[in-house]
């Protein structure tokens, strides 16, 4: 049958008159296609994409030369909308007929139109959008008539759909129904004269061996199980929605809670709420990470003598925690604004991301063993021991399935550790975008840098990208520099969630040593999993020596380019797991970070993540106290881009020229020992929006 085109199809407000020929009619297997403009990003602006509507699903790709691309088979039976797409597709046949090149075209997009919905702009006739679990696509036709063309192609398709069953379309063989039959393999083996003894033991492994296939095939069946029920509730909550008398031109799904997690850089799926501005990106947001140049005198780090033995376990919850399901809170929040709406301290655990990047210096005692090696002449093990530090930062990561506090504007963190001999301190200094300022000095070391944590959503996972190069400096002058590796987070919706790192690491050395480590990307096969290895050069790019081990585990090295594991020497290993664990999997490290030890709290300013009332309920297991605060400080968060842009400035912190980076302005350890707070709001306390005016 020849390609068609619908030069003017009726208004959407004529679809129920012909209801029962578009249910005809798609159920017949006739698909929509056409050019639409879809938005990018602001870099990129409005793209013209290639969609096409069959069986329910919504899929687009990329248009490059329309005289190259094989967009449709002559014998496919689909509707054109659009003169646009007549004539693109008239100049790819006519240029096919001279023997021009036909490929097929790659689709980049799809969207199930049983778990989304759409509404027309209020704004634009033009223009109109179409929402899912994950993202919301902005698009625009060429005309009214063509906008209001695909609308009921839309709106056809979703009557259509419910009228589907989910089990139908995914039938498949329980695991009780299967079997296996050893009467052709006994035969074989008799007739080889194998004796019977030998038969029966064949036939048991055989047994045995399908009994594992099946437990594999039962857990696989349960999943989807899981999926499928999912899905259907998904479903359901469309379809309550619109029996409850809400229009489809006004019915939206929320995004996703991991949706704020993506940069419009990467993606081509705007996530912004659904109006016709776009909004800016909620609180939500996971903060980008900036440590900082230093530029302060020396401390007497360590100057003072601990009284005191820090905690080893969390308090006892004082009420028993109530699960959250994910796919409830998408069907409680259809319709709403995601800006306006706060998640449950469920996906929190006790700790900020202030404090959160001070994990990184749970092993530094590391760089003091470099430091020593090299003040001895060393050079090759203070390399060894630089690379051993940047690998263990990623040993807490482990198990860590819930998110940190996002801190509010000007929320500080310090963390004096004697014992150590380090003093750290934090400041969020932006809210829009995120930036966390931070400073370390140990025992002959400092170390700073700039990181900015860059996301891309790909429905399964979440991949974090960090940019920025951290510096370790040491008393000498030796220098060493590197990036972080990217970080990825899977199963988001279903299945076991886990992190993942992956990349090239190169620590670079400004004398004699620099050090590449590669951390292998995990497989779904793959039995050993977190695997490093790498090796440290000489200036002259001569190996001496190699590196392996695991992330969150240990890393060895063996002088030279020969890989001896006999011979290797340990340079770190992680610290063993808490004995009472809870399910933040939470280290023994972690687990001291937001500790009020005797003494503390009268020395500490008003805006220490110590004093955050939700992240405190949340350590003591008082969760409806916790969501109240949470909520509560969330209001005050949403201002605070309103007080930024009113000339607010941090406290401790200044930029380093036009660049990202801030340095320390001195001061606040000499005004922690002389308890001078007066210039230190109560970020916790109370706020309105008048005092937001007054900032």
């Amino acid at each position: 049958m020849p390609l068609t085109r619908s030069k003017s199809l009726p208004s959407t407000d004529a679809i129920t008159e012909n209801g029962g020929s578009d249910r005809q009619n798609l159920s017949s297997g006739r698909s929509v296609a056409g050019i639409l403009h879809k938005w990018t990003n602001y870099g990129k602006g409005w793209r013209s994409r290639w969609f096409l509507l069959r069986d329910g699903i919504l899929s687009y790709s990329k248009i490059r030369r329309p005289e190259n691309v094989n967009l449709l088979s002559p014998s496919d039976d689909v509707r054109l909308i659009g003169d646009n797409s007549t004539d693109r597709l008239s100049r790819m046949y006519s240029c096919s007929g001279r023997g021009g090149r036909r490929k097929h075209h790659k689709t980049i997009g799809i969207v199930h139109l049983k778990v989304s919905s759409y509404r027309e702009s209020k704004s634009d006739n033009k223009k109109f959008y179409i929402f899912t679990a994950t993202k919301t696509l902005h698009l625009r036709t060429d005309s009214r008539s063509d906008r209001a063309a695909w609308l009921q192609a839309l709106a056809s398709t979703r009557r259509v759909l419910p009228l589907q069953s989910l089990s139908g379309d995914f039938c498949f063989v329980s695991p009780k129904d299967l079997s296996i039959s050893t009467e052709r393999l006994k035969t074989r083996l008799r007739e080889e004269g194998i004796n019977e003894n030998l038969v029966k033991e064949c036939e048991k492994i055989v047994d045995s061996e399908f009994s594992e296939v099946q437990e594999q095939i039962k857990l696989l069946h349960e999943e989807r199980t899981q999926l499928l029920d999912a899905l259907k509730q998904l479903e359901m909550a469309n379809l309550e929605a619109e029996a409850s008398g809400i229009h489809e031109s006004v019915y939206q799904l929320p995004n996703h809670k991991y949706t704020s997690l993506r940069s419009g850089k990467y993606s081509e799926c705007s996530t912004s709420a659904s109006s016709d501005v776009f909004e800016d990106i909620s609180e939500e947001d996971e903060p980008s990470f900036h440590d900082t140049y230093d530029c302060f005198s020396e401390p007497d780090v360590g100057s003072e003598n601990m009284h005191f033995k820090r905690r080893t376990r969390l308090p006892d919850p004082a009420e028993k925690e109530k699960g959250v399901s994910l796919w409830s809170m998408i069907k409680d929040n259809v319709g709403k604004d995601l800006s306006r709406v706060c998640l449950p301290v469920y996906f929190n655990e006790p700790i900020s991301s202030l404090q959160k990047c001070f994990e990184d210096l749970e092993y530094s005692y590391l760089l003091d063993q470099a430091y020593e090696y090299g003040k001895s002449g060393n050079s090759l093990l203070r390399a060894l021991y630089v690379a051993a530090f940047a690998v263990s930062g990623y040993a807490s990561t482990e198990g860590r399935h819930c998110k940190p506090f996002n801190p509010l504007l000007g929320e500080t963190y310090e963390a004096d550790f004697p014992e150590k001999g380090i003093r750290f301190f934090s400041e969020k200094v932006s809210h829009h975008p995120t930036v966390i300022a931070c400073h370390c000095e140990g025992k002959g070391w400092r170390f700073w840098g700039d990181t900015n944590l860059r996301s891309k959503f790909w429905g399964r996972s979440i991949q974090l990208e960090p940019v920025g190069v951290l510096t370790l400096e040491f008393d000498d002058g030796e220098t060493f520099q590197w990036s972080k590796v990217t970080t990825t987070i899977y199963n988001i919706l279903l299945g076991k969630l886990y992190c993942d790192h992956h990349g090239t690491m190169q620590i670079r050395g400004n004398r004699q040593y620099s050090c590449t480590l590669k951390f292998k990307e995990q497989s779904i096969l793959d039995r050993n999993p977190h695997q490093v290895n790498g090796f440290v050069e000489d200036a002259t790019g001569k190996k001496a020596a190699t590196v392996f081990g695991k992330w969150n585990d240990s890393l060895h090295y063996v002088p030279g380019d020969a890989l001896n594991k006999a011979s290797a020497s340990l340079l770190w290993k992680s610290t063993k797991p808490p004995p009472n664990v809870t399910r933040y999997n939470l280290t023994s490290f972690a687990i001291t970070l937001n500790e009020l030890t005797p003494g503390l709290e009268e020395k500490l300013p008003p805006t220490d993540s110590r004093l955050r009332p939700d992240q405190r309920h949340l350590e003591k297991g008082e969760y409806e106290k916790a969501n109240e605060e949470k909520q509560r400080l969330e209001r005050r968060q949403r201002m605070s881009r309103k007080i930024q842009e009113s000339g607010w400035r941090p406290r401790w912190f200044e930029p380093l020229g036009e660049t990202e980076s801030y340095k320390y302005t001195g001061g606040y350890w000499e005004a922690r020992d002389e308890r001078r707070w007066d210039d230190c709001p109560n970020i916790f306390g109370e706020f309105t929006e008048e005092i937001a005016d007054c900032a």
